[in-house]
């Protein structure tokens, strides 16, 4: 049952998060190349990508609690560390990075090129959130110190 839950969470984390990961990335330098004649059409787009995904992937920390109590295994570090680092990379998505693909969208669609210094400072935040997740990733696969064998 657990490696069975334990697949799940995986899976849910690739689903869920890799698509907001990814389309966050894609966002500047698609902002950057938008032209006033070229419409918001992908940035629209990998905003929107970036706002469901975001809520999908309010699945994920559920389904790893819930793996990590079948598992026997709320108190380990790994997991206090994962729930940390997820609860950041939440808060840098939802108060940094969606915000400014707002603000660059809102400037596209009055046909004012975006600032080159939005951008970048778009580009660093998305890049924080994407190492977290990564992180988070990477601790809920490897578990360091776990002795569960799950």
């Amino acid at each position: 049952m657990t490696k069975i839950l334990l697949s799940l969470h995986v899976l849910a984390a690739i689903v869920a998060i890799g698509p907001v990961t990814v389309a966050a990335s894609m966002f500047p330098p698609a902002a950057r190349r938008t032209t006033p004649s070229d419409g918001v059409g992908t940035p629209a787009l990998l905003h929107r990508i970036c706002r469901v995904y975001a809520g999908v992937g309010l699945s994920v920390p559920v389904l790893g609690l819930a793996t990590a109590a079948a598992m026997g295994v709320l108190g380990s570090g790994w997991l206090i560390t994962s729930i940390a680092l997820t609860a950041a990379a939440v808060g840098i998505l939802v108060a940094f990075v969606l915000p400014r693909q707002e603000e660059l969208l809102d400037r596209l669609k009055e046909e004012r090129a975006p600032d080159h210094r939005d951008t970048v400072q778009l580009a660093m935040f998305t890049g924080i959130f994407n190492l977290l997740w990564a992180t988070v990733t990477v601790l809920m696969i490897v578990r360091p110190g776990s002795t569960t064998g799950a």
